[in-house]
This record gives C-alpha cells, sequence and structure tokens, in this order.
C-alpha cells in the first residue's frame, strides 16, 4: 500500500497520474489522521485537502463512527467538499467483528496451561474439557490468567472482557454477552464458554468487542451523511476471523425494521444508488430503461443475517466463516435469475467490471 510507505511527494505523483487519465481514486494518504497531536492532526487534514482539490481525484477511506474520531471526520468529508474537492467516507453500519471460536482462535490460546490442549486435535480437546480436574484447571487459569503479554492487533483476539463478549446466537441483536450467560447458567464466564463449545460440538461462535466502540448516534449521522457510503467491511480478509459480508442485511433488518431509524426506500438507495454514484458506475444503481439489469428480490419483514458457520473449503483445507441471508427471493444479474431461495440456479451472466483504460 503505497500510500502507507511512501513519502507525501510520492503519494502526490501517483495521484497526479490519475489526474492526468482522469480515472481512479485514491484510497489511503489519510494515516496522519490518527495522530494523537492536534497540530500534527491539523497537517495531515491540510495536505488532503490541498491534494483533494489540485488533483481533482477522489480521496476515500474507511470511517469509525466514535465520539471524537467520526464526527471529525465528518467535518473533514464537508471541509473537503466546501474547498472544491471530493472524499468520500466508507462506514459500517454495526461495527467490525472479530469472531472467535475453538475450531479458530481463543482469547486463551497463548495461556501455558491452554496452550498444550489447544494444539489438540477438537476431539482430544473434547476428552480434556470433559475430565473434570483438567477442567477446573482451564477454567481457572482462563479467569485468572496473565494476560498482560498479550495485546491482540486487528483481527487478534484479545484478553477476554466477559461482559461485552458476545455469543453470536441470532444474525440480528441482541446477542447475550458471555457474562449474561454465565449468569443465567450460575457458573463462571469461562465455564460458560466452555460448556456453550461442548453444547454445540466447538461451533459456536462469539463476537469480540470492537477496538473502537462505535456510538449509534455517530453511526447514524454518518449513515445519513450525504458524502458517506455504507460499505466498509473486510470481507475477503481474516477469513476465518472476520464476516462482516452482511453489513447490508444488518442495515435493512436492524436500522429499517428493529429500530426505525431509516426508511425502507432509504436503505435501498443506500446499497444501490449512492455507492454506484461514488465509484463511478452510470449504468447501474436504479431500475430504468438502459441501466444494468441486476435486481434483489427480497421480503422486509424477513431480511436478515444468518449467524456464520465455518467451512472447510479452501486449499489444504482451510477454514473460513460463510455467511448466509435470510429473507431473500432471487438474484437477477443482466435480467438472468441467478440464486433462487438461496441456492444458485447455474446461470452466469455476469462479467468482471474493468476500468475504462483497461479494456
Amino acid at each position: 500500500m503505497a500510500s502507507r510507505l511512501a513519502t507525501w511527494h510520492e503519494v502526490e505523483r501517483l495521484v497526479g497520474v490519475m489526474a492526468d487519465l482522469g480515472v481512479g481514486l485514491l484510497e489511503g494518504g489519510t494515516e496522519g489522521l490518527m495522530a494523537t497531536d492536534p497540530d500534527d492532526r491539523a497537517r495531515a487534514e491540510q495536505r488532503i485537502v490541498d491534494l483533494a482539490v489540485a488533483s481533482g481525484v477522489p480521496i476515500t477511506c474507511g470511517l469509525l463512527a466514535t465520539e471524537t474520531g467520526g464526527r471529525a471526520m465528518l467535518a473533514l468529508l464537508d471541509r473537503v467538499g466546501a474547498a472544491g474537492g471530493r472524499m468520500i467516507g466508507q462506514s459500517h453500519s454495526r461495527g467490525i467483528n472479530v469472531l472467535l471460536s475453538f475450531r479458530t482462535r481463543l482469547p486463551f490460546d497463548r495461556l501455558p496451561e491452554w496452550q498444550p490442549i489447544r494444539e489438540l486435535p477438537l476431539e482430544g480437546q473434547r476428552r480434556a474439557l470433559e475430565d473434570p480436574e483438567t477442567r477446573t484447571r482451564l477454567e481457572r487459569a482462563a479467569m485468572e490468567g496473565d494476560y498482560t503479554s498479550w495485546r491482540g492487533i486487528g483481527a487478534m483476539p484479545r484478553p477476554p472482557e466477559w461482559d461485552r463478549l458476545r455469543v453470536y446466537q441470532q444474525g440480528l441483536p441482541p446477542n447475550p454477552t458471555v457474562a449474561e450467560v454465565a449468569a443465567a447458567r450460575g457458573v463462571s464466564p469461562a465455564a460458560a464458554v466452555i460448556d456453550l463449545a461442548l453444547e454445540s460440538d466447538f461451533e459456536v461462535l462469539f463476537v469480540q468487542p470492537s477496538l473502537y466502540p462505535q456510538s449509534d448516534d455517530v453511526l447514524l449521522d454518518v449513515l445519513r451523511h450525504p458524502r458517506c457510503v455504507m460499505t466498509f467491511s473486510d470481507s475477503g480478509a481474516h477469513l476465518g476471523q472476520i464476516c462482516d459480508s452482511s453489513i447490508q442485511t444488518h442495515l435493512l433488518g436492524h436500522w429499517v425494521r428493529q429500530r426505525g431509524e431509516l426508511t425502507l426506500e432509504e436503505a435501498v438507495r443506500m446499497l444501490t444508488l449512492a455507492p454506484a454514484t461514488a465509484w463511478g458506475f452510470a449504468d447501474r444503481g436504479l431500475v430504468r430503461e438502459g441501466m444494468q439489469a441486476d435486481l434483489t428480490v427480497f421480503d422486509p419483514d424477513r431480511v436478515a443475517p444468518a449467524v456464520p458457520e465455518l467451512v472447510a473449503d479452501l486449499p489444504g483445507g482451510g477454514l473460513r466463516l460463510s455467511q448466509r441471508a435470510e429473507g431473500f427471493r432471487a438474484t437477477v444479474v443482466a435480467g438472468e435469475v441467478t440464486i433462487a431461495d438461496g441456492v444458485p440456479t447455474g446461470a452466469t451472466p455476469g462479467r468482471l467490471v474493468r476500468n475504462r483504460l483497461a479494456r
């Protein structure tokens, strides 16, 4: 990623090429906005404004809806626009979810008591967890272990926060915290994690709290902002840890149906015309003669993400998270039904969308 490793002069040169060709956008160049020193942040903001205005190339970046950073980013988007440039914020609809499980990774993995157990096949782990003496030792270690040397980065597991670590029981909120499940069962949080794993044949998933807790009030402002697009996810990366392909169904199921904060029409526009316009696709995003005939048919009273599941279909048996959707009747691409009631029809009329200079 040149925008993270290059000097700012190099970034300007790279953007200059896109400006000369009249295509493209810059995703990145915003690392300086994380600076804690106000002067450093002010300089980072000013160079983004200057680059956007001078080049005419749109700049885009992810926007986390935190109380301070989220509103500051909205102000920067407006500042760039007022100066004559264009900057697009990519928003989430719920916050990035890192998923943990016995089949992938857990907060306990680096504890000395747990390491030899976690190295065993799942059946070996089951036998160990069903042994009363071993289970007591592991439960105590999980509750009292020294996590200070383990600082999870990005999608890595972090020390457990029992009152924020959630059990992924259903696709839409609310999902209970491990602390709530433990209290209902009258056991420790670590015991609840072990019990849930054994009861589900290790299929249960736990949702790790976000590194950047988002505010619902700020998130709604972000979702409604005309310079933001609801599209920010890590689908395709961290295959066994993050599954954010459900942010669109979460928007429809949670913010429209459960919360009533957005109308169905507003949400559909946010998922169709808004991203098509932001990324320069003039032939899609509306149901209109001459546009691409790509349609999705869904039931607004049922639409929701399903709970993800781990599947072993990567090369070498590698695991990835797969997440389906509920309430969808059909997907139509170029006028042909490609998926009906969740089942592929075999039709593959889609084609790779290329930049005009690559044709």
